[in-house]
């Protein structure tokens, strides 16, 4: 236990600096500061993988597409030409 109270104590004081009139409104309010903190962080990190995704690497997802597409194409053609005859 103690060492839990120690890691949260290290994690409040780099969320800031104390606020609150007592200890329990100074932990209430460093608990709302880490959840802003890691809405943000994990905000964050779901835009910087979204943007490798599509200028990393944007042709995989496209090529993907467009032969997906084509095969569909090729075989609706098939197809049809097999109901007419």
């Amino acid at each position: 236990m103690k060492e839990r109270s120690n890691l949260w104590r290290i994690i409040a004081k780099a969320l800031g600096e104390k606020s609150g009139k007592n200890n329990e409104e100074a932990d209430k309010v460093a608990v709302l500061r880490l959840i802003m903190f890691l809405s943000i962080f994990i905000t964050n990190a779901f835009i910087v993988y979204n943007a490798l995704r599509t200028h990393h690497f944007p042709n995989y997802e496209i090529q993907r597409c467009v032969s997906e597409t084509q095969e569909e194409r090729a075989l609706w053609k098939t197809e049809g030409s097999i109901s007419k005859n």
